[in-house]
């Protein structure tokens, strides 16, 4: 008798916002294997929250709070996480530019600087945390790597001309066409330029000037290759000219 197993990816793609800037987010690969802990670290990266202070919430495609991440020890991978799903970062000891404003401000040459003992810089270089750890330098380097090579094999997988759906988190799934599949001047990383079949997008194949391909206004978009899925996807009949 055989058996089979089923294999999962080592990778969530994950949707981060925060409680500064709830109308924006970005989109970003995490391994499973993380503790939350460091989990945090990361999201400290992306929305300037405190790790020791920050609530890490969980909601899913239907903006339904799943879960709290709360056990530092724990794995991400532990908790009832799916890809495409969003986390919420909430910060619990916000800080408005108007409040930075009214502090006086304090400054001293880096030469000074380096010489204090009691500074956040010592305390790390001390204890050997943050980029003063070389291990964990090490280790984000070659995280950084394996995602990027994740990326570059995803956009791989996209030629021009292919047709396929595009599932952007918290929106619903679209059909496109793919015509252009590269790197570009407004963001880093891989990036898919697409012509949806339906006037749903935010281009028409250029950003900032520069043209990457040509659409008619609105019908362009430009995502990460991990939310394309290439296949056979004709354009579906709208009956736009129904007779009455």
């Amino acid at each position: 008798m055989s058996s089979c197993s089923v294999v999962t990816s080592d990778f969530l793609n994950l949707s981060i916002t925060n409680s500064g800037q709830e109308s924006s987010w970005v989109e970003r690969r995490f391994q499973k294997g993380i503790t939350i802990q460091e989990f945090k670290g990361k999201l400290e990266l992306l929305t300037g929250g405190n790790p020791a202070t920050m609530t890490v919430e969980v909601y899913n495609k239907n903006d339904k709070l799943v879960c709290k991440l709360e056990e530092e020890e724990r794995l991400l991978g532990s908790y009832p996480i799916d890809d495409g799903m969003r986390i919420h970062v909430v910060d619990n000891f916000p800080c408005t530019v108007d409040d930075l404003d009214r502090v006086k401000k304090f400054e001293i040459s880096e030469e000074e600087y380096a010489k204090k003992t009691d500074t956040v810089k010592a305390f790390l270089e001390k204890n050997k945390l943050g980029k003063y750890n070389q291990d964990d330098v090490k280790k984000r380097a070659e995280e950084k790597k394996l995602e990027e090579e994740e990326e570059e094999r995803l956009a791989g997988l996209c030629k021009i001309g292919d047709r396929c759906i595009v599932s952007v988190p918290l929106q619903p799934k679209r059909r496109a066409t793919i015509l252009f599949v590269g790197k570009t001047d407004f963001k880093n990383g891989w990036w898919v330029g697409v012509k949806y079949d339906e006037p749903l997008g935010k281009n028409d194949g250029s950003v900032a000037g520069t043209r990457y391909f040509k659409c008619l206004p609105r019908y362009g978009g430009f995502v990460k290759p991990a939310l394309v899925k290439v296949g056979n996807f004709p354009e579906e009949d709208f009956n736009l000219n129904e007779e009455l």
